[in-house]
């Protein structure tokens, strides 16, 4: 994984563009990834795909040529999408064009320009000074020309058609943990699980951040309506502790199993509620959309120095935070897909199961008796295809082998079936 992270490392990223496609390539000698390209233009839903856009180079010269920035040296040096622009001007016009971190003299910071008709270049806060009154030539070789948005899709078919969605974002610049080391996780999960019988199907996508989300789900209503949870990863390379972000209704199977696999796993661990800001969760989680889909990661974005800048780098990511991350997530995964997961037959009020023989059983051995009363009306309440029988157990409280058996009874007297 990371030394995938660091051939993917140089390769200059955006929401569109070449950068973008050169990643998928990469991943797809990994994985056999289909490669969608969505025209500029294209409504998806309050949003329209935007002109593609590519560059080839960029430098800032002084009045006596020599380069203060360049491009070649750090993709991160042109905000991103900023539109082409070759002329001479004083210091007074190019100052509001220059992005600085203060606080961090020697980062370079990322920034975009999405969606503005604007330009800018980033530079460490320590090589500002060498910006002195005079003429500066400045040159961005970048097009915004009508293109595509690209994004790659593997699905690995299980014996159901309900899915598991895992979604990683392609398209920020060479920054190693956010995101290369979802990509690479993402991938080597792919890998992993494409060597196992599974009982749902896999969905990964790598899409750019937001305008990919927005652009599968507008494109993929149908889709989308077997998707039965999912998650989105992202930042998982660095030395911090996992951070879960839970879904929107907080009690999923993905939350409940999560929490359970992170409990056992017996290292120092965080989750989160929800909240309408972060990565592709709020797309997925939108009111009109509605998927369970959770986030997983380290240490939650924005909260350590070096988020999106160029100290995010291949020494940042480490080795044995991406093998445990992988090793976390296709746990939760193994342990959502090897747990059956079941229809109520009967679910206008609470079917009568007297009828059938089964409440005799309940009242057998008095205690014993009622806790299995409880498990089956457990396994009633949540057998709406959303749920499978661990996440039924830790909602419960009650034991797996007792709403096991509880289930058992049910679907032998047909009142519920599995899916």
């Amino acid at each position: 994984m990371h030394d995938l992270i660091k051939k993917l490392f140089p390769l200059c990223r955006s929401i569109t563009g070449k950068g973008v496609r050169e990643t998928l390539k990469l991943v797809g000698t990994h994985i056999p990834l289909a490669i969608c390209e969505v025209p500029s233009g294209t409504k998806v839903f309050d949003w329209e795909v935007p002109l593609e856009w590519n560059i080839t180079d960029a430098y800032i010269k002084n009045s006596v040529g020599e380069k203060l920035i360049d491009f070649r040296n750090s993709n991160l040096h042109v905000a991103s999408y900023s539109r082409p622009v070759h002329k001479t001007m004083p210091l007074e016009e190019l100052k509001p064009h220059l992005y600085t971190l203060p606080g961090q003299p020697k980062a370079i910071p990322y920034r975009t320009t999405y969606y503005e008709d604007t330009w800018g270049f980033c530079l460490k806060h320590e090589d500002l000074g060498k910006f002195t009154d005079g003429q500066y030539e400045v040159c961005i070789d970048a097009t915004l020309t009508q293109g595509s948005l690209t994004y790659g899709e593997y699905i690995l078919h299980g014996s159901s058609k309900h899915e598991i969605l895992i979604s990683t974002h392609v398209c920020h610049p060479s920054m190693c943990n956010d995101n290369l080391s979802g990509i690479a996780v993402a991938t080597y999960l792919a890998k992993y699980l494409s060597t196992q019988k599974l009982q749902y199907t896999y969905r990964f996508l790598f899409i750019p951040g937001t305008i990919g989300s927005i652009t599968w789900l507008a494109t993929h209503e149908e889709e989308r309506k077997d998707i039965l949870c999912g998650l989105v990863l992202t930042g998982v390379g660095d030395r911090g502790p996992i951070t879960y972000k839970k879904t929107r209704p907080g009690t999923t199977e993905m939350d409940l199993v999560m929490e359970h696999v992170l409990k056992t796993h017996n290292k120092p661990y965080k989750t989160i509620d929800f909240y309408p800001y972060g990565y592709d969760e709020r797309q997925y989680s939108a009111p009109g959309i509605n998927l369970p889909v959770g986030t997983f990661m380290r240490t939650q974005h924005g909260t350590y120095p070096e988020y999106h800048t160029s100290l995010d780098n291949t020494d940042f990511v480490n080795q044995e935070s991406l093998k445990d991350s992988l090793f976390v997530v296709t746990e939760v995964l193994k342990q959502i897909d090897d747990s059956p997961r079941y229809q109520n037959m009967y679910p206008k009020g609470e079917p009568n199961l007297g009828k059938r023989g089964l409440y005799k059983a309940m009242n057998t051995q008095a205690a014993g008796g009622k806790k299995f009363q409880l498990a089956m009306l457990w396994v009633l309440n949540l057998s709406d295809g959303k749920h499978n029988l661990l996440s039924i157990s830790l909602r419960s409280g009650i034991d797996y082998e007792k709403i096991k058996q509880a289930a058992e009874a049910l679907e032998q007297h047909r009142v519920i079936l599995k899916i």
